[in-house]
């Protein structure tokens, strides 16, 4: 098991959204959901879950317990996709419900945000070249869902 386990407290519905989550990406799935067995300030026994998933490989949690603190943009998930096929259905899959935001952002409809992003992005923004990095940053900036082909155009000056 990893020793850094993202922890995600969501007001209720932890399980469908770890579900959900598993059911786009590969390597993903639900390993267990727990009720807790005794009252907590969230709630009486058996109310509050805890929800041990995997996404990508990586290991979460996530708990159903009530209002706390509100997702926001502070933390975020990126997910690296390698063409615009996959951009296209993990964008139109996350965001049903949800909101979409300017450079390949979204919050889904559980309230968490997202970055898709095309894997190759990370590269043109480190390019030495530093005109071709400004060219497809300032194209990115123009996006909301990201396109690879719009993104490779402006990197190479056109």
């Amino acid at each position: 098991m990893s020793k850094i386990v993202p922890n995600l407290w969501y007001t209720d519905k932890a399980e469908e959204a770890a579900a959900f989550y598993a059911s786009l990406l590969p390597n993903s799935k639900v390993d267990s959901v727990t009720a807790l067995p005794a009252d907590t300030p969230s709630g009486p026994a058996g109310s509050v879950k805890v929800v041990e998933f995997t996404l990508m490989g990586q290991p979460f949690m996530a708990i159903s317990a009530g209002p706390l603190d509100p997702f926001n943009h502070a933390v975020s998930f990126m997910v690296l996709c390698d063409d615009q096929a996959e951009i296209d259905r993990l964008w139109a899959a996350l965001s049903e419900g949800g909101r979409t935001e300017q450079c390949g952002w979204l919050r889904d409809r559980y309230g968490l945000f997202w970055q898709i992003t095309p894997t190759v992005l990370g590269k043109m923004m480190k390019d030495p070249d530093r005109a071709r990095a400004k060219h497809v940053t300032e194209a990115m900036l123009k996006m909301t869902k990201l396109d690879i082909a719009m993104l490779e155009r402006a990197y190479d000056g056109g």
